[in-house]
């Protein structure tokens, strides 16, 4: 007969006083590890979360952005205004319908200086040209507690916090102090539409209203 007892796992605690000694800790080896050498070999590694790619990742268009944005702050406001100017061309074509071709040049004009990604609801002006959504946890209102000693983030260790560099590049800004504004929360059903056109429209609007207070 086998001396092996049994061990109970009851509210009670285990048989006789013994320690229950968890599969993944015999041996040193962890349950992370057990499951991906369970896990099928294939081919395939999501790309967006594989270590290599996190290692390989570029920051220095988007950290020259940030150097950058007190300059960019002014060609923004500039840019802003001549498609302001353009609000009665825009109006009369249909602004669903331009909405295709200028969020196609957004996303790459964004996409290559910010690794914007398309929320809708663009803030950069706020944020010292760093995009708040290129924090892991798309934090839109300041860093989490995780930031590392030398400034990088908690999730991606190679990549600088967002919002350290928000915080230096805002410092170069005239404007820099709308940084301490407080966010909405990101309306996700915003996502892949123009924020160029949503704020020329709004500020449209606000002349509109302006000009019938005055003519009132």
């Amino acid at each position: 007969m086998s001396d092996t007892q049994p061990i109970s796992t009851t509210a009670a605690g285990p048989a006789n006083g013994a320690q229950v000694v968890p599969p993944a800790a015999s041996g040193g080896v962890t349950q992370a590890t057990l499951v991906k050498q369970a896990a099928p070999k294939t081919a395939y590694k999501p790309a967006d979360v594989s270590p290599q790619r996190r290692v390989q990742r570029s920051y220095s268009v988007r950290l020259w952005a940030v150097r950058h944005s007190r300059a960019l702050e002014w060609f923004y406001a500039r840019f802003a205004d001549i498609f302001l100017l353009l609000h009665p061309l825009w109006n009369k074509i249909g602004y669903s319908r331009v909405e295709a071709p200028v969020t196609f040049v957004e996303k790459r004009v964004k996409g290559l200086l910010f690794d914007c990604r398309m929320c809708g609801q663009c803030i950069l002006s706020s944020t010292g040209m760093s995009c708040p959504m290129n924090c892991p946890k798309q934090l839109r209102n300041g860093p989490c507690g995780g930031v590392r000693a030398n400034g990088n983030c908690e999730v991606e260790p190679d990549m600088p916090c967002v919002w350290v560099k928000a915080w230096e590049g805002s410092r170069n800004m005239v404007h820099g102090d709308a940084i301490l504004n407080v966010q909405k929360p990101v309306d996700q059903s915003l996502r892949e539409t123009s924020a160029w056109l949503r704020v020329t429209a709004q500020a449209a609007a606000a002349r509109e209203a302006a000009k019938k207070q005055v003519s009132a």
